[in-house]
């Protein structure tokens, strides 16, 4: 069984701490979230069109343990009601990276969007990140599967 009360500490630096006092950091909505809910830091309403992609501030950004990523991931009420969802979901933020974060959202949907400050558009999983060592060879094992696709093996 794995310890759900351990955690990992995120420093969060508002980058412009006068002109976000009125946002909330990320943070879990409920007890076994794995997702922190993230607000826009937008100043004006942003429509994103149908089929258009936005890029959207968050105000602030983070320092992350080593070892560690940050996965943004689509809100699954935007997704599925509206159509709005994270262009390169999941989307990662490297534990070096010290620049704005930014989530760009996609209207998949059939109408408009309209995103205000202060709306909860994404959400941020902190993960674990295994590295590869990547090794060159002449030939791979076989497997049943061997080059077998998408979709091969039926509906």
């Amino acid at each position: 069984m794995s310890d759900i009360s351990k955690t990992h500490r995120v420093q969060l630096c508002w980058l412009r701490p006068e002109q976000t006092k009125d946002l909330e950091p990320p943070r879990y909505h409920s007890a076994l979230a794995a997702g922190m809910d993230v607000a826009a830091a937008v100043d004006d309403e942003v429509v994103i069109g149908v089929g258009e992609i936005k890029m959207l501030p968050t105000g602030f950004a983070v320092a992350i343990e080593p070892g560690y990523e940050i996965q943004v991931r689509p809100r699954s009420g935007l997704a599925i009601k509206h159509g709005i969802t994270v262009v390169n979901a999941p989307g990662t933020i490297d534990a070096d990276y010290r620049g704005e974060v930014k989530i760009g959202l996609v209207n998949l949907g059939h109408t408009p969007f309209t995103i205000r400050r202060g709306d909860r558009i994404a959400q941020l999983v902190l993960a674990p990140v295994c590295k590869a060592e990547i090794e060159v060879v002449d030939a791979l094992d076989s497997t049943a599967r061997q080059d077998g696709g998408f979709g091969h093996t039926g509906i």
